[in-house]
């Protein structure tokens, strides 16, 4: 299958590009710095950036499945997260788009927020603010969209390797217990989830 993978360039997007393509699939890479990813006769790489509709449309055209994993270094007020919701809805609007959407956000997005652990809701109010807020807003514009979404919160990231005993949880209860995991194994749920989506339409979180 095609998977077009937004914010290839680091990070969860950069593991599930390597992931992707040695499970055999072609993959579509769009990010503002390429030069990380290694070549290979599978992979088109787009530098370019996910705010722009002319950029994401040539990526995300002939795609099978898209996964969004873009994130920012910059910890003051943002609106990244929101602009790529909105360019995300201009573009498939524009090409009558009917392909599965996985969201990377963040545990502690939306509702999320109310079931932190006192830890995770300190580094959030002190460091992440803008970040998560923006991260909300991301999460409404796609969820009342007509995409066919699945939005993926992940605990606190490491560089670990994948240990693959990561744990899905989809809906949120008291006492729910997001820890830490890491970046390959993010990308092994989300490679895995674009081969056979299970959760469509739901809010998962990742932990270990």
């Amino acid at each position: 299958m095609n998977i077009a993978i937004i914010g290839a360039g680091a990070g969860i997007g950069l593991q599930s590009v390597t992931q992707a393509l040695k499970k055999g699939h072609t993959v579509t890479a769009l990010s503002t710095n390429t030069n990380q990813i290694p070549n290979h006769p599978n992979l088109i790489k787009i530098n370019g950036s996910a705010t722009s509709p002319v950029d994401l449309k040539n990526a995300i055209k002939v795609s099978d499945a898209v996964l969004i994993t873009v994130g920012t270094k910059n910890k003051k007020a943002t609106t990244l997260f929101s602009d790529i919701a909105s360019t995300l809805l201009q573009v498939t609007q524009d090409l009558n788009f009917s392909s599965p959407v996985l969201v990377i956000t963040g545990f502690g997005a939306g509702e999320s927020k109310r079931y932190l652990s006192f830890f995770m809701k300190t580094v959030i109010s002190l460091f992440l603010k803008d970040q998560y807020i923006n991260k909300t807003k991301m999460e409404e514009i796609i969820t009342n969209s007509a995409l066919k979404w699945e939005i993926i919160r992940p605990g606190m990231l490491t560089n670990h390797d994948a240990n693959l005993a990561y744990k899905a949880i989809s809906g949120l209860k008291k006492g729910i217990k997001v820890g830490k995991i890491s970046r390959a194994d993010v990308a092994d749920y989300l490679i895995n989830e674009a081969e056979n989506p299970k959760r469509l339409y739901q809010y998962v979180a990742l932990t270990n």
